[in-house]
């Protein structure tokens, strides 16, 4: 049996409705599609919930939108993975001007 590799996956724009209007207390609702997505991808991977939110809060998320059997751990640290998955990154390709391009010019996908 293989072992599967981890991923990380944001929770802000990528897994809930969030477009920029950060309120501590309170978690968007989840995005249409996102539990298919997880409960796909997690057959195949591990998956770490990263957010910068609290954890608690974070997880009782997860919990009353039935993602967290999903999910095997939240976190607020980059941890060891095969990926992320962010609403708001850029992909090092191994140029730098590439890449200071894409930072001056970045937008998150919904703006």
């Amino acid at each position: 049996m293989q072992l599967k590799k981890t991923i990380l996956i944001d929770l802000d724009g990528v897994l809930n409705e969030y477009v920029g209007d950060f309120e501590p207390n309170l978690i968007p609702r989840v995005r249409i599609g996102a539990k298919e997505f997880l409960e796909e991808i997690s057959q195949k991977f591990n998956i770490i919930l990263f957010t910068n939110r609290n954890k608690l809060l974070a997880s009782k998320w997860l919990i009353e939108n039935g993602l967290d059997k999903y999910i095997i751990d939240v976190t607020g640290k980059k941890q060891l993975s095969w990926l992320f998955v962010d609403d708001r990154c850029v992909r090092f390709n191994g140029n730098y001007e590439v890449l200071k391009e894409e930072i001056l010019n970045f937008k998150p996908w919904y703006k």
